[in-house]
C-alpha cells in the first residue's frame, strides 16, 4: 500500500476536508516533505491538471498521482448526476468526463462522491438511481479507455440518500451489471455508515480500488476513534495495494494533520 495526502486547488472548498491548499507546486513540495509517495488532487475543473502543467511538478518531487477529485463541479457550479435538469445534468457528465480524461492521461483514476447528488421531490430516489446508473457507466466506460478504474464514493446519509454503504454500493454496480467502476471506501463516511468496518471492506474485495485513510472525527488518523489495526487487516486481506489517501481536515495546522497520517501509517502499514 502506498501513501498519499490530499491538495485543493478550488478556493471555494477551503474548508474542506483536504490538507493542503495554496497552489500546486506549494502543495507538492509539502506533500514531498511530508513523505508522501502521491498526490490526490481536488481541480477547480480539467483544465487544472493539464498534463504539461502538472506532470513537470509532480517529477521535481518525486510524486505520483493518486487520484483526481470532481467535486469542483458541485461546489463550483452545483452540477450532479441526478439533477433534475437534463441540461445540468449533461454539464455534470462533461465536468467529470473531462477530468476523466486529463487525469486518464496522467495515469491516474478519477472520483465521482459529491457529483453523484441526491434525490429530491422533482426526482425520487429510484429515478435518480437510473439516472446515476446510467451516467456511470457512460462515464467508467470512458476511464476504462484510459487503462484507469472510475472511483465511486459512497457517502454518508447527511450527504446523501442514494448509496451509503459499501455492500449496497456493490450489489448496485453489479445489480446494473456496470463495469470500469471501483469503490473509493473513505474510512470517515464508513464509521458513520457500517456496522464492522473491517467486515465491509472484506466483502467489497476487489471492488475496492481507493481508500480515504481518515479517522472518525474527518482528522487524521489517531486523532478520532477508528479502531486501525482490523482495518489494515481487512485491506491485506484482500490483497490492497492502492493508496491510502488522507482526505482529512487541516487540523490542528496542514501540516501537523500530514505529520500525524504520515505517522499512522508508519505505524500500521508501512512498518
Amino acid at each position: 500500500m502506498k501513501s498519499a495526502v490530499t491538495l485543493c486547488l478550488v478556493p471555494e472548498a477551503r474548508r474542506g476536508p483536504f490538507v493542503f491548499h495554496g497552489g500546486l507546486e506549494a502543495g507538492c513540495r509539502a506533500a514531498a516533505e511530508s513523505g508522501f509517495d502521491a498526490v490526490e488532487i481536488f481541480p477547480g475543473s480539467a483544465d487544472d491538471i493539464r498534463s504539461s502543467v502538472v506532470r513537470p511538478v509532480l517529477e521535481a518531487h518525486g510524486l505520483a498521482l493518486a487520484a483526481v477529485g470532481t467535486g469542483a463541479g458541485w461546489v463550483k457550479h452545483g452540477l450532479h448526476l441526478c439533477h433534475a435538469d437534463p441540461s445540468a445534468r449533461g454539464q455534470a457528465r462533461d465536468f467529470i468526463a473531462g477530468i476523466i480524461d486529463a487525469a486518464g492521461e496522467l495515469g491516474a483514476p478519477a472520483i465521482v462522491g459529491s457529483m453523484q447528488g441526491k434525490s429530491d421531490v422533482a426526482v425520487p430516489r429510484d429515478g435518480a438511481l437510473a439516472l446515476l446508473a446510467d451516467a456511470l457507466g457512460d462515464l467508467g466506460g470512458r476511464a476504462a479507455r484510459h487503462g484507469q478504474p472510475l472511483l465511486f464514493e459512497p457517502l454518508n446519509r447527511y450527504e446523501t440518500d442514494l448509496l451509503n454503504r459499501q455492500a449496497e454500493a456493490v450489489a448496485f454496480l453489479e445489480s446494473r451489471a456496470i463495469t470500469g467502476v471501483m469503490l473509493l471506501c473513505d474510512l470517515f463516511h464508513m464509521n458513520i455508515e457500517e456496522e464492522d468496518l473491517a467486515a465491509a471492506l472484506v466483502a467489497a474485495g476487489g471492488r475496492v480500488g481507493h481508500v480515504h485513510w481518515a479517522d472518525s472525527n474527518r482528522q487524521a488518523v489517531g486523532l478520532g476513534h477508528t479502531a486501525v489495526a482490523p482495518v489494515v487487516a481487512a485491506l491485506r486481506a484482500i490483497h490492497y495495494d492502492r493508496f491510502l489517501s488522507a482526505e482529512v481536515l487541516p487540523l490542528p495546522s496542514a501540516e501537523e494533520a500530514a505529520r500525524r497520517t504520515i505517522a499512522s501509517l508508519r505505524q500500521h502499514v508501512l512498518a
